[in-house]
């Protein structure tokens, strides 16, 4: 295929007398002698290179199939048309494009299986040709939401799951990053509905799993890590601009879905702080704002500890639109504020309200926040002690030995604390023994201050007495 060939001869005459002819054979059924004397100049004007009359001809030849409901005829004549040798590449997108604009009409009087026969003639037509990626794209999709549809029923049942998988499979096989003929927005959507069936299969296949055994390598996994690749591919500075925040909310949400599978819950804080930035959200303060400011105190709360969690934390903290909400700031004052937490008081303060929040309904939430508590407390008691005794510090921490034992042990690790447990005499060391180059560069630091010291105060005395001088003078 190709349109560099030069134009030999302008069939505009011989098409303007064919056409009328044409359309009074369509219209008294004798569609394919009309047909064929199309395809007889439609190969001359070809072999010609006159595009505008090659473009006219096969349009005439496939609104005569459509206008007559013969559909086999349709579906056979938009390949043939397509397959023509040295067909030019405008005639064919333009067959294509006035195809796609009969789908829905056909799929409303004809059926949808004769909607499903176009469908896939066009997907072969577009198969493999660069010049037809964004209407083959947008007829995949309008294949994958079929199949999506035809999934209805149980979500466990052998229908659902496979019909949801060729979905997925067909948007994923669409690299739409790559195709510089869609626009901006209309390539966002696309990656976000390709994220958004590879979460469903995720899902599916992990339920799969779980059900055969938590210890069974695979499930959903290879479509959880696409997901993320997915995510990569979206700009997030185009989700700024005030006409994409329908695409901002949604890719957050399967952002937030995503990192939730991984209990990456710093990453989730993230982006429902990225939700909450919307001004749309921000406006609203009584619902969709407080939710995802609320969401942002749970699962900050729940992030292990590191530097760029205690950064969000503080700054959440100093946030003046926090303070309207008085339990979310009390809890986030406790996690910042070098004081211990125990645990049974979290429970009676805190507990029956956040048990009722869909966060900390689970089990697996409700315990990390019990272990976020106890690492804090291990952080403050590393702070205020040298050495303390095993018994104190698991009564402070609310734990026995063992529990404690462990958590030290996890945050040293982790590069959190440094500690030492020594066993045999059951204290818990919270400084590591220095060395004598540490002590001495301490000692010549502190001396290096304290002759400072001294020089400022002997040239304040030194000021004050030439004054004094002068004074009496």
């Amino acid at each position: 295929m190709s349109d560099n060939k030069k134009q030999e001869r302008d069939f505009t005459p011989e098409v303007d007398a064919l056409l009328p002819e044409a359309a009074s054979l369509a219209k008294s059924c004798k569609l394919q002698p009309a047909i064929d004397k199309l395809l007889v100049l439609e190969k001359q004007t070809r072999n010609a290179a006159d595009l505008s009359s090659t473009t006219r001809l096969v349009k005439a030849i496939v609104e005569h199939c459509y206008e007559a409901r013969d559909f086999d005829s349709l579906n056979a004549n938009v390949s043939l048309l397509s397959k023509k040798h040295g067909q030019l590449k405008a005639a064919v997108q333009a067959i294509v494009e006035l195809v796609m604009g009969w789908l829905e009409d056909v799929k409303k009087s004809a059926g949808t299986e004769k909607w499903l026969e176009l469908v896939q003639t066009l997907r072969g037509v577009t198969e493999g040709k660069i010049f037809l990626e964004t209407p083959r794209a947008r007829v995949t999709l309008l294949l994958a939401h079929y199949h999506e549809s035809l999934a209805g029923g149980p979500s466990n049942s052998a229908t659902y799951k496979e019909q949801m998988q060729t979905a997925c499979e067909l948007l994923s096989d669409l690299q739409v990053e790559t195709y510089s003929s869609m626009d901006r927005r209309e390539k966002t959507e696309f990656i976000l509905e390709q994220m958004r069936l590879l979460i469903v299969v995720a899902r599916l296949k992990d339920a799969e799993l779980d059900k055969n055994g938590k210890g069974v390598l695979g499930g959903g996994e290879t479509e959880w890590v696409k997901v993320r690749v997915g995510g990569r591919k979206i700009n997030e500075e185009f989700l700024k601009e005030k006409e994409n925040e329908d695409l901002k909310l949604k890719y957050y949400d399967l952002m937030i879905q995503h990192a939730l599978h991984g209990s990456a819950y710093l990453d989730v804080a993230k982006y429902y702080y990225k939700v909450w930035e919307t001004p749309s959200i921000k406006e609203d303060t009584t619902e969709q704002g407080k939710a995802a400011l609320e969401h942002i105190v749970y699962y900050i709360v729940l992030a292990s500890h590191s530097n760029e969690q205690s950064d969000m934390l503080h700054h959440l903290f100093a946030d003046p639109a926090l303070v309207k909400l008085e339990l979310h700031y009390n809890l986030v004052k406790c996690f910042t504020t070098r004081e211990l937490m125990r645990w049974p008081g979290i429970e009676t303060i805190y507990g029956e309200f956040l048990r009722k929040t869909s966060v900390f309904s689970s089990e697996k939430q409700w315990e990390d926040l019990h272990t976020r508590v106890i690492e804090h407390n291990v952080r403050v008691v590393a702070q205020y002690y040298t050495r303390i005794t095993l018994p104190r510090l698991t009564s402070l921490l609310d734990l026995n030995q063992k529990q404690t034992e462990e958590t030290i042990a996890r945050l040293v690790v982790a590069g959190t604390i440094w500690a030492r447990i020594d066993r045999p005499a059951g204290i818990v060391n919270f400084r590591n023994q220095r060395s004598p180059e540490d002590v001495m560069n301490d000692w010549s630091s502190d001396m290096q201050k304290l002759l400072g010291v001294v020089e400022k105060t002997w040239m304040g005395m030194n000021a004050a007495q030439a004054a004094q001088s002068r004074v009496k003078v």
